[in-house]
């Protein structure tokens, strides 16, 4: 851990490529970290949702994290590190994934959503195991996932909280968290309300279409901190325009973003995944409609 770990900004998720026996391909990984850095993101978010995470083992997950520390370059690295399923499980996994050389950590909420005193119990218990700046990550591959912006404060007034990944995908439940942020920072999730929750006092993403489309979200960011609204809505379009392309098939469909440019992989997944050719071609189209206009190579 060398570089500064920020609060805000542009956390590009990243995937998991895979071989045709479903192996991880560590060589087209190693190389797709390489190209969102060139993308002029801040962050990289190794084992996310995105990544698969819930199909990989916690060494696989351990070693894609290792490998994008050492290819981060200007950027920093957080990644999740409490997924295991019993108690003494995850205190190792939070010990060990703070050991790969990551500048910060995600907690997932692991279905507590519904319990504020019993998640909150459960945060400050974990934070006692490592000394990295932490997000919070309400993951949907866990049910009662959502937490109040009531117990998130609470959190963040430990002075441990940096921010959270808030997938409430409406905008009541996004003003929820931003009211009680303090000091930390709203990543958003969800595409739908993404210029409106910046506009509201978010100042963060951790959204699927990073996986593809990182300088996409880097120009959306640099418009807005401008003060060009005009321009900034028009990079939220270019936004919504992508996610809707990447949908019938996510992951998958990021994977074949990538591939066409140029940041090679397959699109194998651990999922239930099959592009179709007709899905295969309207990516192609998608693509060379963003060159065409500049938005890709």
């Amino acid at each position: 851990m060398s570089n500064t770990m920020s609060k805000d900004g542009i956390f590009s998720l990243l995937l998991t490529p895979f071989n045709e026996d479903r192996t991880i391909d560590y060589k087209a990984y190693e190389e797709y970290c390489d190209w969102q850095v060139q993308q002029g993101v801040g962050h990289l978010f190794a084992s996310c949702g995105s990544s698969e995470m819930a199909q990989l083992n916690e060494e696989e997950r351990l070693s894609l994290a290792r490998l994008a520390v050492k290819h981060k370059g200007g950027t920093t690295v957080v990644a999740t590190g409490n997924l295991e399923p019993s108690w003494d499980a995850q205190v190792e996994e939070v010990k060990r994934m703070s050991d790969t050389g990551v500048d910060g950590l995600v907690l997932v909420t692991k279905g507590y959503g519904n319990d504020e005193e019993r998640f909150y119990s459960y945060i400050t218990d974990l934070l006692k195991h490592t000394n990295l700046p932490v997000f919070l990550y309400e993951y949907p591959g866990y049910p009662n996932n959502k937490i109040s912006g009531r117990v998130y404060g609470r959190l963040v007034k430990t002075g441990r909280i940096y921010g959270i990944k808030d997938t409430t995908c409406t905008i009541e439940g996004i003003k929820d968290k931003i009211d009680n942020k303090g000091d930390s920072v709203i990543h958003q999730a969800n595409m739908s309300y993404l210029f409106e929750s910046f506009k509201l006092g978010a100042r963060g993403v951790m959204a699927t279409p990073t996986t593809c489309g990182g300088a996409f979200f880097v120009r959306f960011w640099d418009a807005f901190n401008s003060g060009d609204m005009k321009l900034a809505e028009q990079r939220y379009h270019e936004i919504i325009l992508l996610d809707n392309a990447m949908e019938g098939g996510f992951c998958a469909t990021a994977k074949q973003l990538c591939n066409l440019q140029g940041a090679k992989m397959n699109w194998f997944t651990r999922g239930n995944h099959d592009l179709s050719a007709q899905k295969l071609n309207q990516l192609k189209a998608f693509h060379n409609w963003c060159v065409s206009n500049e938005l890709m190579k």
